[in-house]
């Protein structure tokens, strides 16, 4: 029949058909209720004539970084870059990608599926490995970029090398996946750091 609250008084939760509905509380970790105030905030950065195929729409990138979790993220573009599946890389998300993003980044995510995505997130050059001048932009990126923030050359030089010294466990200057992720699992309180909720 027809679903409830499709008339002009429904509310948003009448426009995620219900099994599209629990097709993604099987495919994220997030809730029911999550997932649809995911879609609420999702549909509110569409201009009104395209919010009720959310859906199926792609937001821009400029759009997802006003959402205020992501406006104070140091890494607010890299979390664009990897959670979106747009062809012509411009990191615009669709509602999917920004489901898997709240998904990743929420309390009920696996500390193994954080670190695979916070790997992504801090390889800049989406090689595959964390090398010295990812590390950089990565020290940099937490730092902040102000003068006096900044670590000097040699501040810098030796925090990649305390870092690597930890973390490459197969001493080929760079960490990859595994090497990381071993780190990682010893950090008790980077799952809870790396999480947005909404």
């Amino acid at each position: 029949g027809r679903r409830e609250g499709s008339g002009a008084m429904g509310g948003s939760a009448s426009l995620i058909p219900r099994d599209l509905l629990g097709e993604y509380q099987e495919l994220t970790f997030l809730s029911k209720q999550e997932i649809l105030l995911a879609y609420k905030r999702f549909s509110e950065l569409l201009p009104r004539e395209e919010r009720e195929n959310a859906c199926s729409v792609r937001v821009p990138k400029s759009h997802i970084l006003t959402l205020p979790e992501l406006r104070a993220n140091p890494f607010q573009h890299r979390i664009c870059h990897v959670f979106s599946t747009s062809e012509t890389g411009d990191d615009s998300m669709s509602f999917e990608d920004f489901l898997d993003m709240l998904s990743v980044f929420s309390d009920s995510a696996t500390s193994d599926i954080k670190s695979h995505y916070a790997f992504r997130i801090f390889d800049f050059d989406d090689d595959g490995t964390l090398d010295r001048k990812d590390l950089e932009q990565l020290v940099n990126c937490l730092t902040g970029q102000g003068e006096e923030s900044r670590l000097s050359s040699a501040e810098m030089e030796q925090l990649i090398q305390n870092i690597l010294d930890e973390s490459d466990i197969d001493r080929d200057g760079t960490i990859n996946m595994s090497e990381f992720q071993h780190v990682v699992s010893r950090s008790p309180d980077f799952a809870s750091s790396f999480k947005i909720v909404l």
